[in-house]
């Protein structure tokens, strides 16, 4: 059967859809008032943060892994809160009502952001080299879906404001299919399980360790796993620019970039504690999955210089704007660029890149 192509009804509804929604936030939130492009040009503030100073920061993998590695000991200023915010809307939607200082996403959420006119900035790069998402296909496909040249006339779970929403974009476009040859069913990635479980889509890209848990409960029903070679190479941590104006806040900022990337590399080197932390106590996958899933990861890489980090950022939103999704956007001013080199120079140098 071909399902009719809804791409042509997801981007323009749905961008307006968040910008409305974001919008009526704003009155009781960060101040709308203040220019999307407000950064302080000034140089970081050297010293530590004054006492009192107090950031709520929405990367649940970080809380783990400063408590784990003792990390958090080194901390000089106060976390008020670890909103465990995942989803780029979300993490959006938390800036604009002042409940999230500083948040981890990939790459496309700023790139959202810009588009509805919320202000906020990256301040640290991290980047990968192999795939993190795999398709997951619905109970009863087999190996009906065996590569992304099969997605045609299928139903894709699809999330623009998200890193998923780019790989789909990315794997139709290295298939050689375009937007229209699928079906784009916007939900939000936290719907993705729900979605295939019920057949509203065919495929739906997934990250782990949803995806082990997904596989192990559904693949005797016929859902399977489709690799492509899509890298999303961008994990950032962003903040919003009112917060960039605040020198205390910034000061904060400043000294937890470096404890962030050292906590990424204590759990790359102390892999059994971190499976236990994470994997099986906090996520409920088997250990033995946890395992499997640490050894099919990369290393941890911080660049030196963001360039790159921006060329791909650039490259991003030049293809959400063809599909018209969201409108023309210059990456290079999504970045903050006074943090530039903050994370790879806290980690030894096995685990720093040029670019």
């Amino acid at each position: 059967m071909t399902h009719r192509p809804t791409a042509g009804l997801v981007p323009r509804r749905s961008l307006l859809a968040l910008a409305g929604g974001a919008a009526l936030l704003a009155a009781c939130s960060r101040n709308a008032s203040a220019s999307i492009d407000s950064v302080p040009t000034r140089a970081l503030p050297s010293g530590a943060p004054p006492p009192g100073t107090k950031l709520a920061i929405s990367i649940h993998t970080s809380q783990l892994q400063l408590a784990g590695s003792g990390l958090d000991k080194k901390l000089p200023f106060t976390v008020s809160g670890w909103p465990n915010l995942t989803a780029g809307p979300d993490v959006i939607q938390g800036f604009r009502a002042h409940s999230v200082d500083l948040a981890s996403n990939a790459g496309i959420p700023p790139i959202q952001a810009e588009a509805i006119k919320v202000g906020a900035r990256i301040v640290a790069v991290q980047t990968r080299d192999h795939p993190l998402y795999t398709f997951a296909t619905a109970p009863g496909s087999g190996d009906a879906i065996a590569s992304a040249a099969d997605f045609r006339g299928r139903k894709i779970a699809f999330s623009q404001g998200q890193a998923q929403g780019v790989v789909v974009l990315r794997a139709l476009k290295e298939a050689g299919l375009k937007n229209s040859d699928v079906s784009l069913v916007p939900l939000p990635s936290t719907q993705f399980l729900t979605a295939l479980q019920s057949r509203q889509v065919d495929v739906a890209p997934l990250g782990e360790p949803t995806l082990t848990k997904y596989l192990g409960q559904y693949g005797k029903d016929g859902a399977r796993g489709v690799t492509t070679d899509v890298v999303d190479l961008l994990t950032v941590l962003w903040a919003p620019t009112e917060v960039l104006n605040d020198d205390a806040k910034v000061a904060a900022i400043r000294s937890f970039v470096p404890l962030w990337a050292q906590g990424v590399v204590w759990a790359w080197e102390h892999t059994d504690e971190w499976v236990q932390r994470y994997y099986v106590e906090d996520q409920g996958v088997t250990a033995a999955d946890g395992q499997r899933i640490v050894a099919s990861q990369s290393q941890p890489r911080f660049p030196r210089s963001w360039d790159r980090a921006v060329a791909w950022e650039q490259e991003t939103a030049d293809l959400m704007a063809a599909g018209g999704f969201v409108p023309k956007i210059g990456a290079a001013g999504l970045f903050d660029r006074r943090f530039e080199g903050l994370a790879s120079q806290a980690v030894p140098a096995r685990y720093q890149v040029a670019s």
